[in-house]
């Protein structure tokens, strides 16, 4: 009677330790105190500034990115397109009145400016600056600009500050994870096909065919994972004390992706031979079952490697299973040798496989 709530209270712990853990909890409670500075901060600055005190918790907000660099690179961004947008509003101030007319032309301008490849993040308010300028400050345009700007900066300033002294993200471990994960995807896909070709045809383990699209998507998020951990340690202060050869990393993700080409090709070649297909593709039954073997010794292989055990052991058994499979398309290469050739393409994109990965065996 007690164990069923136990179980609960422990799920329900572990939930909680993961989310308090996740970087965008980290990212919410840095935010949250730099705006409460910056606010606070605001209403202490002198001159028509103070006037404008809730553009600092703004600025704050701006600011608050995962990495260091980011947060920097649309800061710096963010205030030169205020300043440019405030230059626009003051150019159609020394030459007109605020109206229908300016208001639309100074925001198209600014739109156009924000397109600009030096301005990729903050140059949207280019366009807001110069409205607001326009709209807001009207009549005291001078004072309301300087307060927007000053105000702006202060706020940028802190959220800048708090993203350096508190914690300072390093996504490193992000970055393994989905290298972890994706290895292990491209292993239960192989796994699979090698089900596959044991079983009834047509077989009941068929999601494979269709997952060629998921391994290009799986890969574009890893890539994404890696870029992220390599830009978060980039002017931090902990990627001193905590060092990753994230070169290794990038390098590992062009293996995986080159691998994932590989396995694509070989799913399309099998899937053909399995249903109807734009192209004539066969698997003889008396290869399906050497076929098979070398598909999960190659999966092992991708597992030993997210393990770091054994990865030797496994390479050797998938070199050996692959061997065999040659040895089996040789012997009857003078029976049907069409029938071979889907089979000795799968074969050779096995090899290719196998090569990639023993040139990332981390004992060479």
């Amino acid at each position: 009677m007690t164990s069923a709530p136990r179980t609960t209270a422990r799920s329900m712990s572990t939930r909680v330790k993961s989310w308090l853990a996740h970087p965008r909890f980290l990212l919410a409670v840095k935010t949250s105190i730099a705006v409460g500075i910056a606010w606070t901060i605001a209403q202490l600055v002198p001159g028509v500034a103070e006037e404008y005190p809730y553009y600092a918790p703004l600025g704050a907000l701006i600011s608050m990115y995962p990495t260091l660099m980011s947060s920097l690179r649309t800061s710096v961004e963010t205030l030169a397109s205020l300043a440019i947008g405030i230059v626009l509003a003051v150019i159609v101030l020394l030459v007109a009145e605020p109206n229908v007319l300016t208001i639309s032309l100074v925001c198209g301008a600014g739109v156009v400016i924000a397109g600009s490849r030096w301005l990729r993040t903050g140059g949207d308010y280019v366009a807001v600056a110069a409205l607001f300028v326009l709209i807001i400050g009207g009549p005291n345009a001078d004072e309301y600009s300087i307060g927007y700007l000053v105000q702006m900066s202060v706020g940028i300033t802190v959220g800048l500050l708090v993203n350096l002294l508190i914690f300072p993200p390093l996504n490193f471990s992000g970055a393994v994870m989905k290298l972890a994960q994706f290895r292990t995807l491209l292993a239960k896909h192989l796994d699979d096909i090698g089900a596959a070709l044991t079983e009834t045809w047509p077989p009941e383990h068929e999601e494979w065919a269709s997952r060629s699209q998921t391994l290009v998507t799986t890969a574009d998020a890893v890539r994404q994972a890696v870029g992220e951990a390599d830009e978060s340690r980039k002017g931090n202060p902990r990627a001193r004390r905590h060092k990753r050869d994230l070169g290794e990393d990038y390098r590992e993700l062009e293996r995986l992706e080159r691998i994932t080409f590989y396995i694509r090709d070989l799913t399309e070649v099998l899937a053909a031979a399995i249903w109807d297909a734009p192209f004539h593709s066969e698997v003889p039954d008396r290869l399906r079952e050497p076929l098979s073997d070398t598909l999960h010794a190659v999966a092992e292989v991708l597992k030993a490697h997210n393990s770091g055990e054994g990865v030797n052991e496994a390479v050797l058994v998938a070199n050996t299973a692959a061997d065999t499979l040659i040895a089996r398309l040789d012997e009857d290469r003078d029976s049907a040798p069409s029938t071979l050739s889907p089979v000795a393409s799968v074969a050779m994109d096995l090899h290719r496989i196998l090569a990639s990965m023993e040139r990332a065996d981390p004992a060479e």
